[in-house]
């Protein structure tokens, strides 16, 4: 029985899961991954996060654990926290977070008391839940103020923060999200932060990756704290880290995550960030960041040729986002319309749409995937061509739309089997 407990395949262990997971497997190679929030780890990272470092519970942070035997948990976490400092050039960083909202959970645990106002972008605009969404543990226990983006520009109005900073005196200033496609100006978002005393929290989640590659602004000079993911741009294992350049609130940070708002580290992930932290540190990652950018402008370049509008005009990150009423359809209809030819992709509120999915005008597009499969400037050329014929297609004839839809399959097909991955 031991004997086979410590050596039976998945195959043989759990049959369902082993087909779930190959499937899964099959249609990430045969798909094409536009989900901004998504991305494909390395091989080293895969066997990081299938490691037997899983087995091993520790509570604490390195060299002050309440349980033994975690002299190479040690090793694993220590290296993450020092390419992580490397990589951002901050002076403190913790790593445990399970996730970005996390992340972002424990710097509102470290700071704030239930009740405490703090103002961050609104949910629509391209905020994220965990900035104080109503249906969030942040939107329920603060009071949450919210601002917004021009109306004709799609960009925050920085006039207003300041406003509605001056107005209701947060404790807490949140800027970045989850869709906002443009670069932020940290250090105006500093100066109002500072003119009414608030801590400022700059959470790069989506354009980390970006900042590690150099092509992007950094906020670690500029922001009190700093919260991210280790997957999207920096295509690693899925898990949040929380950074800052202040002693004095790296103290409040260390116990607000441990044990503050989660229990013991997920080894097995942490040794997964630390694989793509020492992957992001090579001059190969800095050319990939560069690309991420570049393909993402090309593609909502080829869209807005096309007539489909893009919010804000272009994109200074890996996001497109998509007002796909400029072509007649919803957010899910157009998501639909995008499965249909194997493209995937998640619809999304755009700045002053409905508080319903089912009425969302807006789709969320991402380079980061395609970036690290191989695509380059052809490729999303022709990603974009895809886009916007399926999107006209809807408005076509049965037989016509039938017909785009086999021709698109083919060329997804082509290019998937050009640039192969986890072969």
């Amino acid at each position: 029985m031991t004997h086979s407990y410590f050596n039976d395949n998945l195959a043989l262990r759990d049959p369902l899961i082993f087909k779930a997971l190959a499937d899964e497997k099959k249609r990430q190679q045969g798909q094409i991954e536009l989900i901004a929030s998504e991305n494909s780890v390395s091989q080293a990272s895969l066997e990081a996060l299938g490691s037997v470092i899983t087995n091993k519970t520790v509570e604490g942070y390195p060299g002050k654990r309440f349980h033994g035997g975690a002299d190479f948990a040690d090793v694993v976490e220590q290296a993450a926290i020092d390419r992580a400092k490397a990589l951002f050039g901050c002076e403190y960083v913790n790593v445990q977070p399970h996730s970005g909202t996390q992340a972002n959970q424990a710097v509102f645990f470290a700071l704030l008391q239930p009740g405490d106002t703090v103002l961050s972008l609104d949910l629509a605009s391209g905020g994220h839940l965990s900035h104080g969404a109503k249906p969030n543990q942040s939107g329920r226990w603060f009071n949450i103020v919210s601002y917004g983006v021009h109306r004709e520009t799609g960009r925050i109005d920085y006039d207003n923060v300041e406003a509605l900073a001056l107005e209701h005196q947060p404790k807490l200033l949140i800027c970045g999200g989850s869709s906002y496609p443009r670069e932020i100006d940290f250090a105006r978002m500093r100066a109002i932060a500072d003119k009414v005393g608030a801590t400022y929290l700059v959470d790069m989640a989506h354009f980390a990756g970006l900042v590690a590659a150099g092509v992007h602004p950094s906020p670690i000079p500029h922001a009190d704290f700093v919260t991210c993911t280790t997957t999207k741009t920096l295509r690693g294992s899925r898990g949040g880290l929380v950074m800052t350049n202040r002693e004095d609130l790296f103290k409040k940070l260390q116990p607000a995550v441990f044990p503050g708002v989660q229990g013991s580290a997920h080894l097995a992930t942490i040794a997964g960030k630390a694989v793509c932290l020492g992957e992001a540190l090579s001059d190969e990652f800095k050319t990939y960041g560069a690309n991420v950018q570049a393909n993402a402008r090309l593609l909502a370049k080829v869209l807005q040729d096309r007539g489909v509008r893009i919010v804000s005009g272009g994109t200074d990150t890996h996001v497109v986002l998509v007002d796909v009423s400029s072509k007649d359809l919803t957010g899910q209809q157009a998501q639909d319309a995008l499965s249909a030819i194997n493209i995937t992709s998640n619809k999304n509120p755009i700045p002053f749409d409905s508080a319903r999915p089912s009425e969302w005008k807006g789709l969320r597009l991402g380079s980061s995937a395609g970036t690290t499969r191989g695509f380059g400037a052809d490729e999303f050329a022709v990603i974009g061509s895809l886009i916007a014929d399926i999107f006209e297609a809807q408005a076509a004839d049965e037989a016509t739309r039938a017909r785009v839809i086999e021709q698109s399959r083919a060329t997804v097909a082509r290019l998937c089997g050009e640039f192969p991955i986890y072969a």
